[in-house]
């Protein structure tokens, strides 16, 4: 099952990124995985933060899941986000989920990050 969605700009329609759950997981610890991707001109905005948000609080609408997030450990901007979002969902790093991505043809370890959420929201 997949859930997959874009993250568009309403006054004029642009698209600003991707964002979607899969089964994917490494962790043994989630359900779903998210993923997702914010063009580079639009980065720093928080398009990623609000997205991750929006679709963190629909997935938990119903009942508690529990979530991985991967993040590049090269990537500032990317880490800033997920830290974010761990530190607000209560999130913890998972070392045993880290595993090998493939981003424009480069293979790098991303680190994993386990989120549960649920019908009560984040624990702020």
């Amino acid at each position: 099952m997949l859930h997959h969605w874009v993250m568009i700009r309403p006054w004029d329609n642009a698209v600003l990124g991707l964002i979607g759950f899969d089964r994917v997981t490494r962790s043994g610890q989630a359900s779903w995985n998210l993923g997702y991707w914010v063009r580079s001109s639009e980065q720093n905005h928080g398009v990623a933060s609000k997205s991750i948000e929006a679709v963190l609080a629909w997935m938990g609408e119903v009942e508690e899941v529990s979530v991985e997030l991967k993040v590049d450990p090269l990537n500032k901007a990317g880490r800033s986000t997920v830290a974010k979002v761990v530190r607000k969902w209560s999130g913890v790093r998972c070392i045993e989920g880290d595993s090998p991505i493939t981003v424009s043809g480069v293979r790098t370890i991303h680190e994993c990050h386990v989120v549960k959420v649920g019908p009560k929201g984040p624990k702020i």
